[in-house]
């Protein structure tokens, strides 16, 4: 098999986005994790998306977070910059600020809510594609906007000539695989539970929110199957699991427990901080991995 094209790096971090304790943006502290996630193994960062609390943050903090992690990381990192929104032209307005900011890609999720039917699904990623000079990831998790990108649409994408690459959160393998045989769409993983699956059949990486407390064991995986070892790729990621359960499966989402692990502030509300014993599970099962790892 030839190696898959990888248009924003391998190993990409779902960033959190970093907030003050009394709930502000913290571009600082966003620098400081951004440069401590290159140094640690990832390739590619993406920035505004659901783990970076995108639906709570302004157009301009999401410019300015950009810009912060760009000073911080300089322009050999691929930034992927969240714009999706239910709102096609709101959508657009954001991949336009983001391009002036300094993205090197947008990640472009499903309009929610509104549940719009697939030409319509269609319609609003051309029309995205078109606004700006950069290159698209697609953003397909039906489990949070209720509309599935199905396989038959994303062959229709494939050729539109920025759009080149999907984040997968559709848990269908199958057509995942298919659509990766049958198109040069860069296939990243969105499920922790899925990255060597996906990787084993065609897939470029992964797009992690593990990846904010663990991105060198994430690396690891991809880096032992790469050099062929794939009973050490799946000795390392058997290893990630328990923590990859609780920051994942754990009924509390992905930025919680993230940020449960990490000096970075207060999560925004609707969303509510990680309680005492939450908390206590997931260092603990941090600190197993790193003893596992080191």
């Amino acid at each position: 098999m030839n190696a898959p094209v990888t248009p924003f790096g391998r190993t990409l971090c779902a960033m959190i986005t970093p907030f003050t304790e009394s709930g502000e943006l913290d571009p600082d502290a966003a620098g400081r994790h951004a440069a401590a996630l290159v140094a640690d193994g990832c390739d590619g960062l993406v920035l505004s998306g659901t783990t970076g609390e995108s639906p709570t943050t302004t157009d301009t903090e999401k410019t300015t977070l950009l810009r912060a992690v760009r000073a911080a990381v300089g322009d050999g990192v691929p930034i992927v910059a969240g714009v999706g929104s239910a709102d096609t032209r709101h959508t657009v307005g954001l991949a336009r600020q983001a391009e002036q900011a300094g993205a090197d890609g947008l990640l472009v999720v499903t309009p929610y809510y509104s549940r719009p039917p697939q030409p319509a699904v269609e319609a609003h990623f051309a029309r995205v594609a078109d606004a700006t000079g950069l290159p698209v990831m697609l953003y397909d998790i039906p489990g949070r906007t209720g509309t599935r990108i199905e396989p038959e649409t994303l062959l229709r994408l494939a050729e539109h000539p920025r759009i080149v690459a999907v984040k997968d959160c559709a848990y269908d393998l199958l057509g995942s695989t298919e659509v990766i045989g049958a198109t040069s769409l860069a296939y990243y993983s969105g499920c922790e539970e899925l990255n060597l699956p996906l990787y084993a059949v065609g897939a470029a990486g992964c797009v992690s929110t593990v990846a904010n407390v663990a991105p060198r064991a994430l690396r690891a995986v991809l880096d032992a199957f790469d050099a062929g070892d794939t009973a050490e790729a799946a000795r390392l990621n058997r290893l990630l699991v328990p923590l990859t359960r609780l920051m994942m499966a754990s009924g509390l989402p992905g930025t919680v427990t993230a940020k449960a692990l990490l000096d970075a502030g207060p999560v925004r509300e609707p969303l509510q901080p990680a309680g005492r014993e939450a908390t206590d599970g997931l260092r603990r099962a941090y600190e197993e991995l790193l003893a596992a790892t080191d």
